[in-house]
């Protein structure tokens, strides 16, 4: 499942930081020399160990040429921190391997290992997003408006689970691009801009899956394969081709300005903290990308000047940061990788580091 950690970060590709050089990233005063990975590890975790903000990582980055594949981080290797020309780079060394030679002297040397992929670390916590990587759309106004719905099923029944029959209608294409499979889902959410007004998108669901039994012009027979909550009519009926969970979330700074708000929070009632999902009010049409950094600030409370008598609001304060893993058009979703305080609805989110 997992595939390279730091796959592209020599070319930048996915981790350019714009403006910044290695002289320009702030290392911790109390960094360690050697950094050795160890499992339950992620990037951000190795990172936070060298640097104020890690998702300045590729900045110094650099590759080990006696390496036959640097780019994959395993339990065991060491990265490095080592000066050059004056400037601070960071290197990953292979785990080593223990052999003796001919004269039975126990030699030290680096392994150029042949292991599963699975085994390399992730960049951040996938455990943490994976259902929503799987299962989780954001419909706009007109493809909510046109999109296939279920009607009914066997029995006069009005709920539905694994092993029924269940009729959905197609009035706008007629399942024109017939699949075999197809995913149910749950409109909920609402999402709204809470400064504009403007709708941003329709949160869905996936609560089920089924499969084809029949085609009759508008209308379509499935077998509900798999449920994890009762289907009904008006449930959506939507192509769900199976989604490979994505590892490579590289974290990187905003390309552009992003002033946003946290608009829904998931799992919890009120707040949240590290390793829980949020949806914020900005997505790629203001060119924000998966693998994005961004700080999210409390909002300073209004207080009332006594001297003045007059109302006045506090500075906003920083709670914590997330790191975008799925963006739609107009939302994206983020997963909180550092919190220091509870996170609200509302909330502020802007660019990591004040940029």
């Amino acid at each position: 499942m997992m595939k390279s950690l730091l796959r592209t970060l020599t070319a930048g590709a996915l981790l350019a930081v714009s403006g910044l050089t290695a002289a320009d990233v702030a290392l911790k005063s109390d960094h360690p020399e050697v950094y050795y990975v160890k499992a339950g590890d992620t990037l951000w975790d190795i990172s936070s160990a060298f640097l104020h903000n890690p998702w300045e990582w590729p900045e110094l980055w650099h590759g080990n040429q006696q390496i036959d594949n640097p780019h994959l981080i395993y339990p065991g290797d060491a990265i490095r921190l080592r000066y050059v020309d004056g400037q601070p780079q960071l290197t990953v060394d292979r785990a080593v391997k223990i052999e003796p030679d001919s004269d039975g002297v126990v030699r030290l040397s680096p392994q150029a290992r042949e292991m599963p992929l699975a085994a390399a670390i992730p960049a951040i916590p996938l455990g943490s997003i994976q259902s929503f990587l799987k299962e989780a759309l954001v419909l706009s106004r007109d493809e909510l408006a046109t999109s296939p719905y279920l009607v009914g099923g066997q029995d006069r029944r009005v709920v539905f689970g694994q092993g029924d029959v269940v009729y959905a209608r197609d009035p706008a294409d007629q399942w024109d691009d017939l699949l075999q499979d197809y995913g149910f889902y749950r409109v909920g959410t609402q999402y709204v801009d809470p400064e504009t007004k403007e709708i941003l998108g329709y949160e869905a669901l996936q609560i089920g899956r089924g499969s084809v039994a029949a085609h009759d012009g508008e209308m379509l027979t499935l077998r509900v394969q798999q449920s994890n909550q009762d289907l009904r009519a008006e449930d959506r009926v939507l192509s769900s081709p199976e989604r490979r969970v994505q590892s490579m979330f590289y974290p990187s700074a905003p390309e552009t300005e992003v002033n946003a708000s946290i608009i829904r929070l998931f799992g919890r009632l009120s707040s949240v903290a590290r390793n829980d999902v949020v949806v914020i009010s900005r997505g790629a049409r203001e060119g924000l990308k998966e693998g994005n950094v961004l700080d999210v600030y409390q909002r300073g409370e209004r207080v009332r000047d006594q001297v003045r008598n007059e109302m006045i609001r506090l500075p906003d304060s920083k709670s914590g940061t997330l790191v975008l893993f799925r963006v739609f058009e107009k939302v994206s979703y983020g997963l909180v990788i550092e919190s220091t305080k509870p996170i609200y609805m509302n909330d502020l989110v802007k660019n990591p580091g004040g940029l």
